[in-house]
This record gives structure tokens, C-alpha cells and sequence, in this order.
């Protein structure tokens, strides 16, 4: 199998590397490094969709992973275009491109393509209505990518983290050990999800797909899907979890279990509004792939123990 990656340098794409060399020729691109011997001189910049084409057109992928976007959410607001060239207008032509060549496109998108009303997880069938740039861009390369009649695996995601580079657990632990008090939002509700698990969940449903004779039965694999950890939880309690996990291991921690304070997200104002019920529902994956996600403490456990070095 011959397997294109876009978005290598990412947190996402850094995984994706692990996970994806095992299935065959693995070439990964970012935007900042010289790519691979098949191409040294070209860039996966999303900027320019027609270096990304010209790469794709070089490799000759069976199957191309995007983990390439613009995931600055605050920033999305003011710079509206560049958004959506990153996240919807090259995700549309890189899929016109696959649908040309009969490869497989995987392609990454998001929770912020609702609105975040209600309590209740939201399935692949439920009605979008984006809130932020962010999240209205990354619907219409959703919908590029439907519309361009390749085949697709779309996988929907939230509260992505990963134990290289910075994430939220991360600037948890620096701010318990650093304060007396904290405030962390408790009305916004979802399910921390490792990058680890986005990536073997994807290599081992491009496995899968691959390897399905032709037909209905692989045709019916295709489409949209919802890939989070189980279970649910807010920002205040994810924030709780890391600090007491990492106060048992014996870490430096300054600030009070008490002294950790829930506030609405009215108190802490941004850029882009952010969906208040994050939650997703993961039955269809775990029908189709014969998979079993694990609980959202379980990654995260995980990843303290790799950035804490337990």
C-alpha cells in the first residue's frame, strides 16, 4: 500500500506517522519540512493546494491521510479566508484529485460543526450549525469532500490532545504548581481524545477498507464518522483529574482540590464561541470496525504518565 500523509508535523500527524508505517511505503509532508525523497523540494503547504496537488500527483498514494488544518480557533475569526483555503478549499481539490485516481481519502474534522445545544451525544445524521469560523470551514470541507465523490473515510473528533507538544493537561500542571487558586470552565462538555487513538483507530480502519474486495460490503464502509474516547466530561473535571493524578505521582502541586473553581464559559470570554455540549456518538464506528473505545481517562492517564516520565 502506497500511503500519503499531509500534516506530518502536527500533533495528529506525528502519531499518524507511528501508525501508519506498518500498512506499507509511508511518504508524510508537512509545511515546513522538506518532503520526502519523492518530492524534497515541495511542501504540504495548504496555502498553495497546487504544490499539494502536484505532490499527489509524484506519490501516485493509494491512500492519502489529511491531518493538515487550520485548528487556531480564535485566530479563524479574523482571518476568515485563510481558514477556509486550509480547511475547506484544498480539502475539496485534493478530493476532486482522489476522486480522479481512485485513491482513499481520510480526512479529519470536528465537533465545532454544531451548535453544542442540548445534553444529549450528537450522531453523523444530526443537523450542523457551526458557531465560529473555525467550525463553519471545517463543515464546508465536510461537505467538499461528500460532494466530490471520492472515496472517503471523514472522521468528526473533539478535545484532541497528545503528550508532544502543549495541550491542556500540560498548561494545567503548570498553573497548579504555579497558584493558589484556578478557575476552568465547567458548562462545556465532551471527551478528551489522544492523538494516539485517532491514529490507530485509522490505520486500522484503512486496513480494513483496504483490504474488502470491491463492492456494496466495502462501499458501505465509507463516509462519515464520529471517532472520540468514551465517556464525557467538562473542562473543570478533566482539569481535576490531571491535578490529583499528578499530585498522587508525587508532582510539585501548589493549588487546593478546593481551590480548583468551576465557571461558566459567560466568565471567560474568546474570540470564537465554543459548543457547550461536545458530546459524540461513537456507535456507528464501533459497529462497522468491530472496535471497543476506551474511556477518556485512560488516554489521558496514559499521556501523564509519558509527559510526567512515571
Amino acid at each position: 500500500m502506497n500511503i500519503l500523509l499531509l500534516g506530518s508535523g502536527g500533533q495528529v500527524g506525528w502519531e499518524l506517522q507511528r501508525a501508519l508505517a506498518p500498512l506499507g511505503a509511508l511518504h508524510a509532508f508537512d509545511a515546513h519540512s522538506p518532503g520526502p525523497d519523492a518530492a524534497p523540494h515541495l511542501r504540504a503547504d495548504f496555502t498553495q493546494p497546487e504544490q499539494v496537488l502536484e505532490i499527489i500527483r509524484i506519490v501516485q498514494p493509494d491512500v492519502i491521510v489529511n491531518a493538515a488544518a487550520h485548528t487556531a480557533v480564535d485566530k479563524a475569526e479574523a482571518e476568515p479566508e485563510l481558514a477556509r483555503l486550509i480547511n475547506a478549499t484544498t480539502p475539496g481539490l485534493i478530493a476532486q484529485e482522489a476522486a480522479q485516481r481512485g485513491i482513499l481519502l481520510v480526512h479529519y474534522s470536528t465537533d465545532y460543526v454544531f451548535d453544542g445545544s442540548g445534553q444529549a451525544p450528537r450522531d453523523e445524521d444530526a443537523a450542523t450549525a457551526p458557531l465560529s469560523v473555525y467550525g463553519q470551514t471545517k463543515r464546508e470541507g465536510e461537505l467538499a469532500i461528500a460532494v466530490s465523490g471520492c472515496r472517503h473515510l471523514t472522521l468528526r473528533t473533539s478535545w484532541v490532545y497528545a503528550a508532544r507538544g502543549g495541550n491542556f493537561a500540560r498548561t494545567m500542571l503548570r498553573l497548579a504548581a504555579e497558584r493558589d487558586a484556578l478557575n476552568v470552565i465547567d458548562d462545556q462538555v465532551g471527551a478528551p481524545t489522544g492523538a494516539d487513538l485517532l491514529a490507530d483507530v485509522t490505520a486500522h480502519a484503512i486496513r480494513v477498507v483496504q483490504g474488502a474486495p470491491a463492492g456494496p460490503r466495502r462501499d458501505e464502509l465509507l463516509g462519515l464518522y464520529h471517532l472520540v474516547a468514551s465517556g464525557h466530561t467538562s473542562w473543570h473535571a478533566y482539569a481535576s483529574f490531571v491535578i490529583e493524578w499528578a499530585r498522587a505521582a508525587g508532582q510539585p502541586i501548589r493549588v487546593a482540590p478546593e481551590a480548583i473553581r468551576p465557571i461558566p464559559t459567560a466568565e471567560y470570554p474568546t474570540p470564537a464561541q465554543r459548543p457547550l455540549n461536545s458530546r459524540l456518538a461513537t456507535d456507528k464506528l464501533q459497529q462497522a470496525f468491530g472496535l471497543q473505545l476506551p474511556d477518556w481517562q485512560h488516554g489521558v492517564s496514559r499521556m501523564l504518565t509519558e509527559i510526567l516520565g512515571r
